[in-house]
């Protein structure tokens, strides 16, 4: 099945922020376009304002004038859903909420032939909820495009669970066609993107609730040291809270309210309060005029010990023993086992952030999880009230001295990267063992779709086929709600690795 040919005309139905934006990939992709609003004029006030965005892409010199021009007369407002009688595809961008969904493609279905594909761009109702509505529900795909659609590259094409493989394939073809790139999903809560980036904002509000860390402090630690181009909070006062939270609690209600996606109650109260982010001029920052955007805690300066002692490789973080011998502290390496820590001068130990705490240990400090230890500019260390104040001061110094800006946060198990990564790790492989989607597709889905600088399965390979199973197992045996148990598939992904790894 091959994407549409380029003569059909493509319709879509709501002509806000998205629906136009949908209307410009399929225009510019050379695609007659029709664009109907169920308020009168809406439409012809969204043709004007995507033939300025067209007029902008010229002055950008990424359109021509003659294709521009082309454009604009493939351009047509609809003034009623009969215009759209002879499209091959109908993308609809409206209100979320099912029954207005299912009521408008109900009126499609009498309306456009037997062979046009119909999609909705819905990001938290079920494709196959929409679809039931429809006599032939086979033909309907979900097509969910990422804001700003001529922007986002990523389109998930969901299947419900009565569509066609035919039509499912068509509307892939058609996205990859249009220049995205597409990923192929099975109709679960949240599709691939929203279910399995739940962890990277619920981890941050659980250590902000614990009174761990604060906002900025979380934001630049998950920047600076994990890699990620924004920091939840900062990410969610951008996308809106009401908006992200609506998305979690949707979610965890499709989940049948499974712990596991539990809405933060902080983010709830932000919501309630009406502070709402950029928006609003206020959510988790204050953004009005000549306010001043606070500083994330960082560590006063502190002395390099003049050596260490490495018991055992570090693991994932095994990288920073040459980063310390390039900065002139010795390295004393001990096998061990089950060493993985580094000793330092006072006798306390330098351990990475594993799901267990520092008040379990004598004179323990914890290291957060970083994606690049030699490029990460910033590094998280928690300690508990028993920890010593040299031992402390000593892995202060020890990490200034690599050229890092420490903070130190509040003894909470699996710090702040560690925590998140391990769960959107262990979110992916419950995503693939149930069918969701592809290893690849979910990589590519999280890569492109928000921006992570490493997919799920790529932080896996990474870290270890064990590591996420570890941490979490930890982090379980502290906080039994459920929430941090690893599913079933992260544990046969582990245990296979152990199986293999002791009989060879």
């Amino acid at each position: 099945m091959t994407a549409l040919d380029l003569s059909s005309p493509v319709a879509v139905v709501g002509t806000g922020t998205m629906g136009q934006g949908i209307a410009q990939v399929a225009l510019v992709a050379g695609h007659p376009v029709r664009l109907y609003d169920a308020v009168p004029g809406r439409a012809h006030e969204a043709a004007a304002a995507i033939g300025a965005r067209l007029d902008r892409l010229v002055e950008k010199d990424r359109l021509t004038g003659a294709e521009r021009d082309a454009a604009r007369a493939r351009l047509l407002p609809a003034e009623s859903l009969d215009a759209l009688a002879d499209c091959a595809l109908v993308v609809e961008a409206v209100l979320e909420r099912l029954d207005v969904k299912q009521q408008l493609f109900r009126e499609l279905e009498d309306i456009v032939g037997d062979d046009c594909l119909l999609a909705t761009n819905t990001s938290s109702l079920s494709v196959t909820a929409i679809g039931g509505a429809l006599r032939a529900p086979g033909r309907f795909v979900g097509l969910h495009f990422f804001n700003p659609a001529p922007l986002m590259p990523l389109v998930e094409v969901v299947s419900g669970f009565a569509t066609d493989v035919t039509s499912a394939t068509r509307a892939y073809e058609t996205a990859r066609a249009w220049g995205k790139t597409p990923v192929a999903c099975a109709d679960t809560p949240g599709f691939i993107v929203n279910r399995i980036a739940r962890p990277f904002y619920a981890e941050a509000f659980a250590v902000y609730e614990a009174q761990a860390a604060d906002p900025a402090t979380i934001d630049a630690v998950l920047r600076e040291s994990g890699g990620f181009r924004m920091g939840a909070f900062e990410l969610t006062d951008l996308i809106g809270q009401d908006v992200n939270e609506s998305v979690t609690r949707s979610v965890w209600e499709s989940f049948f309210q499974d712990v596991r996606f539990t809405p933060s109650l902080a983010q709830r109260r932000l919501v309630e309060s009406g502070r709402l982010g950029r928006k609003s001029g206020r959510g988790w920052y204050d953004y009005t005029d000549g306010a001043e955007r606070p500083e994330p805690h960082t560590a006063e300066k502190a002395q390099a010990p003049s050596y260490v002692v490495a018991e055992g490789d570090l693991g994932p973080a095994s990288e920073l023993l040459a980063l310390i011998r390039e900065a002139g502290i010795g390295v004393r390496e001990e096998d061990e086992d089950n060493g993985t820590r580094l000793v330092l001068p006072s006798g306390g130990q330098l351990v990475l952030a594993d799901g267990q705490t520092s008040v379990e240990f004598r004179d323990v400090v914890y290291f957060d999880l970083a994606l690049d230890y030699r490029t990460a500019t910033r590094i998280a260390l928690s300690a508990s009230q028993d920890t010593s104040a040299q031992t402390l001061a000593e892995a202060t110094g020890l990490f200034q001295a690599l050229g890092k800006d420490v903070s130190v946060i509040g003894d909470v198990p699996g710090m702040i990267v560690a925590r998140t990564v391990a769960r959107i790790v262990d979110l992916a492989h419950d995503a693939v063992a149930k069918g969701v989607a592809t290893e690849e597709d979910i990589d590519t889905a999280m890569r492109l779709g928000v921006n992570y600088p490493l997919g799920p399965f790529e932080w896996s390979r990474r870290l270890g086929r064990g590591w996420a199973y570890d941490v979490l197992d930890d982090l379980h045996l502290r906080d039994p709600s459920g929430r941090y148990a690893p599913s079933l598939a992260l544990y046969r992904h582990a245990y296979a690795s152990e199986k293999r790894e002791g009989t060879s």
